[in-house]
């Protein structure tokens, strides 16, 4: 499953209605008008399904496929629960891989959440909400009493590495540090 990520009024919508081959995420120019997530299976284009599958004499062929969620924008201040943060960050914690549209276009008949369209700012800006999001889970996972030695100690260097403005996925946990 990947979660398509954004500020609002950037494309998320649009990019998904693409992927789906059809109109099924609502795409308008004012921020949130997407609430509620939308999915859409896609098929992973494969040049030699065809030629396997005749090769093995298969009845049916079948493309593999990707599960892409439409997202609602991201606002600043969803890990506190702006926003629609909340849901936000619970659809993104059921992906495996998330897509992150930045806006980089000027079109004054389409808002800007900010005002502005500075891609950089708006990169930051999603980056910083989800370090947040994370260090709130950290400490929540901390606070739990019936950790292992192992998963405190691993614990304990994300949230370090997230204070440092590090994102979790590059502290850097070794093998030696991980946990079940």
């Amino acid at each position: 499953r990947v979660g398509i990520l954004g500020l609002p009024n950037v494309g998320k919508s649009s990019i998904f209605n693409s992927l789906a081959g059809q109109t099924v995420a609502q795409a308008e120019n004012f921020p949130f008008c997407t609430i509620d997530p939308s999915l859409t299976p896609v098929a992973v284009p494969d040049r030699y399904l065809e030629s396997l599958g005749k090769l093995a004499q298969s009845s049916r062929i079948v493309s593999a496929t990707m599960e892409w969620v439409d997202v609602a924008g991201l606002a600043k201040g969803a890990h506190r629960g702006e926003g629609l943060g909340n849901r936000f960050l619970g659809t993104l914690r059921d992906c495996t891989a998330i897509c992150h549209v930045v806006r980089a276009f000027d079109d004054p008949n389409v808002i800007h959440v900010d005002g502005k369209v500075d891609p950089v700012l708006d990169m930051e800006a999603v980056d910083l909400e989800l370090l947040y999001a994370d260090m709130a889970h950290i400490e929540r996972r901390l606070e739990k009493t019936n950790l292992s030695a192992e998963e405190r100690n691993a614990l304990e260097q994300v949230a370090k590495g997230l204070e440092e403005g590090i994102p979790a996925r590059s502290v850097g946990v070794t093998k030696d540090d991980e946990f079940a």
